[in-house]
């Protein structure tokens, strides 16, 4: 596994194409989300604007939803969900990416929501910091842009928070103020990308940031569910 520090970029190549680990996008269900998503796009920055709608929207953002099983972060996997969090729709659009033969891989960083709900943050052991944020990097027009597609725009429409949008030409992420003017995400450290989800790095950040309540999954936990699709 290839990563590149924060500052640099990555050099385009087999790497951040292949089928790997986590973005298995030789299966069949990636390959059918891909296709489905893309399907007469003029060019790759339309498939992967389409791309990145296609996962912001399709799959409802649920923060309760980490767990620490890698199963639960593999592209396939994450596409048969019906919601998941940052990393695990980071990976899916990534993979779905290389499908369609983009250049993609994994950026991580921590930030900070200033509004995070009572609820989470008691998950979380108070803290408002979310260690290990993921997003998606593509290699588009000769340059890489980022690209967060965690937020989906229902969820955005009830809690006011500001959509983030992709034209593919510049940098999607999470915006400092939502809809009400109020401060929200606040990125406060950039990790650098990797070519596949550094998952053992992750899982290492997670246990030392959070109490087991965030990541072990029960009943209460996933009382807004995350079913599996057909």
């Amino acid at each position: 596994m290839i990563h590149v520090p924060p500052g640099t970029a990555p050099e385009p190549g087999p790497a951040w194409l292949a089928s790997t680990t986590f973005l298995d996008h030789d299966t069949p269900r990636v390959n059918a989300f891909a296709t489905a998503a893309t399907t007469g796009a003029a060019g790759d920055i339309e498939r992967a604007a389409r791309l990145f709608y296609a996962v912001r929207d399709r799959y409802r953002y649920d923060p309760f939803a980490v767990t620490l099983d890698p199963a639960d972060y593999v592209a396939s996997t994450v596409e048969s969900r019906a919601a998941a969090y940052c990393i695990p729709k980071a990976v899916l659009l990534a993979a779905a990416a290389r499908a369609v033969g983009i250049p993609a891989g994994i950026g991580l960083a921590d930030v900070v929501n200033h509004l995070t709900t009572d609820k989470l943050k008691a998950r979380m052991g108070g803290s408002t910091l979310f260690v290990d944020h993921g997003y998606a990097v593509l290699f588009l027009e000769g340059r890489w842009v980022k690209a967060a597609p965690a937020f989906n725009i229902e969820l955005c429409e009830r809690f006011h928070v500001r959509p983030t949008e992709f034209d593919g030409r510049t940098d999607a992420v999470f915006q400092e103020f939502d809809a009400l003017d109020r401060r929200h995400m606040e990125y406060v450290r950039e990790h650098g990308v990797w070519s596949d989800l550094p998952f053992d790095r992750i899982a290492e950040d997670f246990r030392k940031a959070y109490p087991p309540e965030l990541y072990t999954p029960t009943d209460e936990r996933f009382e807004d569910g995350a079913p599996v699709r057909g």
